[in-house]
């Protein structure tokens, strides 16, 4: 009995120290993965945040003209005074009608072309006449919003174009018209450009400052010729990004800046050519 009596008090004794267990603290270094997770967290609700924010900017300039498709116009008043009919000398050609020039340039989704890419936005630039006889200029520009929109753009394009318009680019006919042509073909809709004159103005100022600058890009020519300083310009490579992103629900923000480097583009182009003949001009004049 007695063995058994103290086996039993043992017992006991073990059974009334036991000691409630008690969870330990959770390390608050960096390296613990509760706390590494909690961080993650945290991280990933303050981005988002700021994802909703960004996402809260879905403005854009113009008017919709149809479902997708924004139209912007505006004039700018140069009041310049020059020839209803431009020298076409620069050019290797004749006389140009000063209101029968359609500047144009061309966002698109990639910078290599081809059949997969498209052009979501179209700016055209025109001299027209204002109340004094001179010439001010009207800017034009078409952006899709949406995939479907593309027809509504390409038709809208073609419905400013008359048979006397005289396209001016900026290397289009190497990359802008044949990309539109593709466009308008995949739609099943005829080519605007087909019978129409195209002015480049890529060629004539090469041939007039190759070797002057490091190269005629035409921002090259903006900075040293046309004495033209854009400020916060996106540069055109990251145009697709920027369409694409808002086409996902993204923010506006570099879309507008897209706008406004086309915008530019197409005023630059209506200052280049006048340049253009107003040099060739002089070098005429001087032999």
């Amino acid at each position: 009995m007695s063995d058994a009596l103290a086996k039993l008090r043992a017992l006991k004794s073990q059974a009334g120290s036991s000691k409630p267990l008690v969870k330990a603290p959770v390390s608050e270094h960096p390296g613990n993965p509760i706390e590494m997770l909690r961080r993650r967290m945290a991280q990933m609700s303050s981005h988002s945040s700021r994802a909703r924010s960004l996402h809260h900017d879905r403005e854009l300039h113009g008017e919709e003209i149809a479902d997708g498709l924004l139209l912007t116009d505006n004039y700018l008043n140069l009041d310049l005074d020059f020839p209803s009919v431009l020298d076409g000398t620069f050019d290797r050609s004749e006389g140009i009608a000063a209101e029968d020039v359609v500047f144009f340039d061309t966002e698109t989704t990639g910078l290599s072309g081809g059949t997969g890419t498209r052009a979501f936005m179209i700016g055209i630039a025109q001299y027209q006449r204002n109340g004094a006889g001179r010439f001010d200029l009207r800017v034009r520009q078409l952006l899709t919003t949406t995939l479907g929109a593309e027809r509504e753009m390409l038709s809208t394009f073609a419905g400013w174009l008359t048979t006397s318009t005289v396209f001016c680019s900026y290397n289009g006919k190497s990359y802008d018209a044949p990309l539109l042509k593709t466009r308008y073909r995949l739609a099943r809709m005829g080519n605007p450009f087909a019978d129409l004159r195209h002015v480049d103005l890529l060629y004539p100022t090469r041939r007039q400052y190759k070797g002057v600058y490091e190269n005629c890009r035409l921002c090259t020519i903006e900075d040293r010729v046309l004495r033209i300083s854009r400020e916060d310009d996106l540069p055109g490579s990251e145009a697709p990004a920027a369409w694409l992103n808002y086409l996902r629900g993204g923010s506006a923000h570099n879309l507008r800046r897209v706008g406004e480097h086309n915008h530019q583009d197409v005023v630059t182009l209506s200052k280049l050519l006048l340049h253009l003949v107003e040099v060739q001009g002089q070098s005429l004049y001087s032999r």
